[in-house]
């Protein structure tokens, strides 16, 4: 599968694109809302970077409990009510004289529902594309996650400025609505993955197996690691150019967007390992030169540039599910994302605590470095390989398609 047009045309993707995209709208207003909400209360770097981020700490939470749902319960069930609960709270937060803690507590109860989220998005896109459509699939799904986000903190700006940050809240909460609107009557109704119960100790015994493998472990590595260090740049935004964040939000979802784009559709298969070194070096290099407190366009600039390094993530995750059992593929795209936001979560109160006791621009550039190190550190371990395997994974499974 190489076109659009053919990866459309499947049955059930364009419906879970549409719920995608009118989610990480949703999630994208709300938590520019958040973060300036909590930053005029506050005037606070950390409790601003904690508001935008922080819920991401409680993905371990649902990583570590509740995962062990993400391939045991129906699919378009489950998104709906997710959705759903989403949209509620964020209404909720919404509700003037709310003080901040009761703000943060809803944030993370969120964050620990989100973990199984990730789960049942990433096992139903598995499922309903073949083998040789995931890269493709993958790459339009994080394509409508940088749309969304240039589009969401262009319009946020502009909301939050006209109906005030609670208002702005009140849109995240209806888009909320309109995803649980589309998961319900888009997709099919399709029975759970696997009819064994969920419970934490299945959870456990899942973790323990997915990181049982040498090859498997570098790779969540470097998907968690290097990218949570960068957004924990990112989370500096609000307090670097406070008039301006949205700006330097938006340059960073051109970035994301254009590498999905190009490593997506139009890189060849045999070009993809060579890339994905360099593109991980790209997402973090960038961002030093925050140390020279760079004027608002020069930072913008060097924000895009970085974030052409995110397309790295699809490579690592097309290698994870070469690695990984079809009858888990849920749950391990599900702790994919539950670390890689808790990573998150945890770098976004590094940096903001580092600029708490320095400032922004250095906070950034010290977050930077540290990436730069990590995957330095990882690139032995990924080197590409003539046949990548794992002997705790079955063999690549190619799902037929629904029709």
């Amino acid at each position: 599968m190489r076109t659009y047009r053919e990866l459309f045309r499947t049955p059930e993707f364009t419906p879970l694109f549409l719920n995608t995209t009118t989610q990480i709208a949703a999630s994208t207003v709300s938590g520019l809302a958040m973060g300036t909400l909590v930053h005029s209360a506050t005037g606070s770097p950390l409790l601003s970077a904690l508001a935008m981020f922080g819920p991401s700490l409680a993905q371990v939470l649902g990583a570590t409990t509740l995962l062990s749902a993400a391939d045991r319960m129906p699919p378009r069930a489950a998104l709906t009510a997710m959705a759903l609960v989403f949209g509620l709270a964020t209404a909720a937060m919404a509700v003037p004289g709310l003080p901040v803690w009761a703000l943060f507590a809803i944030l993370f109860g969120l964050g620990t529902i989100a973990a199984v989220g990730g789960g049942v998005r990433g096992g139903l896109l598995n499922e309903i594309l073949t083998t040789d459509g995931y890269l493709l699939g993958r790459s339009v799904l994080n394509m409508s996650v940088g749309t969304m986000q240039i589009c969401g903190y262009a319009v946020a700006g502009a909301l939050v400025t006209v109906l005030s940050p609670r208002g702005t809240l009140l849109t995240g909460a209806a888009l909320y609505v309109a995803a649980a609107a589309v998961a319900r009557f888009g997709l099919t109704r399709r029975p759970p993955r696997t009819t064994e119960r969920p419970s934490i100790g299945r959870t456990w015994r899942n973790n323990a197996l997915l990181w049982s493998s040498g090859p498997r472990r570098y790779v969540y590595l470097a998907l968690w690691v290097p990218n949570g260090l960068i957004v924990g740049c990112e989370a500096l935004f609000v307090p670097y150019a406070p008039a301006h964040a949205g700006l330097l939000f938006a340059s960073a979802s051109i970035g994301m967007l254009f590498g999905d784009t190009v490593l997506g559709r139009f890189v060849p298969a045999r070009w993809r390992e060579r890339l994905g070194a360099p593109l991980r070096l790209l997402l973090a290099v960038p961002f030093l030169v925050f140390a020279l407190h760079p004027a608002l366009p020069l930072a913008m600039a060097a924000v895009a540039i970085a974030c052409v390094g995110y397309a790295a993530s699809l490579l690592l995750q097309e290698r994870l599910m070469a690695l990984t059992p079809h009858e888990l593929s849920g749950h391990a795209l599900g702790l994919h994302t539950s670390g890689m936001l808790t990573m998150q979560g945890v770098a976004a109160v590094l940096a903001g605590t580092l600029a708490q006791f320095t400032s922004p621009a250095t906070a950034m550039t010290v977050m930077a470095a540290a990436s730069v190190a990590v995957t330095l550190a990882l690139a032995p371990g990924l080197t590409p390989r003539p046949r990548d395997t794992d002997d705790t994974a079955a063999p690549p499974h190619r799902v037929p398609r629904r029709t």
